[in-house]
């Protein structure tokens, strides 16, 4: 395979996604981005530089024949057994490619067998839920095969006007109805916007190694959702206080070792900011 053939070339797989699509979104204009959805959209099916794949059912072997990515990003859900079984053929793929990158997306729930601290990029994860081990298998693989092609993109609560978390939270205020929050649970969080500059920048500059894609500062799980609530200011959600411990655990992942340009970092207050500037100015309009 002739390398110039895949020099700006970006594979996205689960760019249907929420943060997929962010950053297609914002990669697009800049590089030869293709993506993958799983679901059946109809806005993707005719679309030339989206592959259908879903990751229990398809190999992705042919899709990587076929585009030729030089950074192949993975942000997709699905089966946990499937998708290590699928990173081992990007290894396959990567290791035939010395200039080829994996840029895999992880989670803050690899630390989530300790609690007594924030997780930074070079401690040992210790993790207790099924989630937080599939991810420590799958950061062990690509560590293992590829040390020096692996990005290693471990992530909070990824927040958004859009998000999953928001869109609940908004019904639940409409309809006053319970929300969950984790009084004891010390977070940090980001937005998806934020996280796509974040990616460009690291595609941008080559970049390797492991990254937190976190605020730099922390905030209890309650505390965070009762301001974006009163910022938002329609009726006041059910807020559900939710305890798994009477003293404060961390469920936050920090940036120390390996923090990018002050531009593309982020505190809670810009996240809360963010996660409110649509509904105030729909306000302002009014």
């Amino acid at each position: 395979m002739n390398t110039e053939t895949i020099h700006n070339r970006i594979l996205i797989l689960g760019a249907s996604g929420f943060i997929g699509n962010a950053i297609y979104k914002d990669l697009i204009s800049y590089f030869d981005v293709f993506g993958t959805y799983c679901t059946q959209h109809s806005e993707y099916n005719e679309n030339q530089v989206f592959y259908k794949f879903c990751v229990e059912e398809d190999s992705i072997s042919s899709i990587l024949k076929e585009v030729k990515p030089r950074f192949i990003v993975v942000s997709l859900s699905g089966n946990y057994i499937d998708r290590l079984n699928m990173l081992q053929d990007l290894c396959l793929y990567a290791e035939q490619f010395p200039e080829s990158r994996i840029l895999y997306f992880s989670s803050s729930e690899i630390f989530d067998g300790q609690r007594n601290f924030p997780g930074y990029e070079y401690d040992k994860p210790v993790a207790e839920s099924r989630f937080g081990k599939f991810n420590i298998a799958a950061e062990k693989i690509l560590q293992e095969q590829l040390p020096f092609q692996t990005v290693i993109l471990r992530l909070p609560l990824v927040l958004g006007v859009n998000s999953p978390t928001l869109i609940q939270l908004r019904q639940s205020m409409k309809h006053h109805a319970v929300f969950e929050v984790f009084p004891k649970h010390i977070i940090s969080v980001i937005t998806e916007d934020k996280i796509a500059q974040q990616i460009h920048y690291i595609v941008n500059k080559n970049l390797t190694g492991i990254f937190h894609l976190a605020s730099n500062d922390v905030i209890h799980h309650d505390d965070l959702f009762t301001e974006i609530a009163a910022k938002i200011g329609r009726k006041m959600p059910i807020f559900k206080s939710v305890y798994s411990s009477n003293e404060d655990l961390y469920r936050a992942i920090l940036p120390r070792d390996n923090k990018l340009p002050e531009a593309l970092q982020i505190n809670v207050s810009e996240v809360i900011d963010a996660c409110t500037l649509k509904e105030e100015i729909v306000t302002f309009k009014n």
